[in-house]
């Protein structure tokens, strides 16, 4: 379901079984340490994304394209293009989503899951992650990611997803990949390209109208 791939943001599958070289990191507290430097450092986010949503229903994976923006604090704009029009905002503890058949404002004040879903969000592409008690984490590494698996031990969370993964360049400590298992047996790949850090991002790209 997009909104619920949009409201998560945020996200190449990344179970550990198929992937090559990847064992334990070597020094946790120095990933941590260097990991949430690189967050607090960050203040805005521009990149384009390709989303693959594998359907367990189908063989073919549908594959969206778009604009992604964020920007401190819990500022975050995923715009599709591709192959249809499709807007997420998220802007403190509101949302708004828009396609062909809707244009609506969310509050996340009365849904404890979309104040969750609000902060993985926000979290996951800024990295603060390893600090969200909603869930807990375990850090692989290999010759050039880290690999961050992110399992809900909030009940919201733990109903509608089995982990979310995230891919992080050892180079500059970003987010470029992140995979949602979904507990329906679905999961959803987003990868970040064209990446731009702490470049001026106005207002009103967030504005909720």
């Amino acid at each position: 379901m997009r909104s619920w791939i949009l409201l998560c943001c945020c996200f190449v599958a990344l179970n550990t079984s198929a992937q090559t070289g990847f064992k334990p990191v070597a020094n946790l507290e120095l990933f941590k340490q260097q990991f949430m430097k690189t967050a607090q450092s960050t203040n805005t986010i521009k990149s384009d994304f390709v989303q693959e949503k594998n359907l367990s229903m189908l063989s073919e994976k549908i594959v969206s394209k778009g604009k992604f923006w964020f920007k401190k604090e819990n500022k975050v704009r995923m715009e599709y293009s591709a192959p249809s029009y499709y807007l997420m905002v998220i802007n403190g503890k509101s949302f708004r989503i828009k396609d062909a058949k809707t244009d609506r404002n969310i509050s996340t004040s009365g849904s404890k899951l979309f104040e969750q879903i609000s902060k993985v969000t926000a979290d996951c592409v800024q990295g603060n992650v390893l600090n969200n008690k909603d869930f807990s984490t375990k850090v692989l590494e290999n010759a050039q990611y880290y690999q961050v698996q992110m399992t809900p031990v909030a009940k919201g969370l733990k109903d509608f997803f089995n982990s979310i993964d995230l891919l992080v360049e050892k180079k500059d400590l970003a987010v470029v990949k992140i995979v949602m298992h979904e507990r329906s047996g679905d999961d959803t790949n987003i990868s970040f390209t064209q990446r731009e850090l702490n470049v001026p991002i106005s207002d009103e790209i967030f504005a909720l109208k």
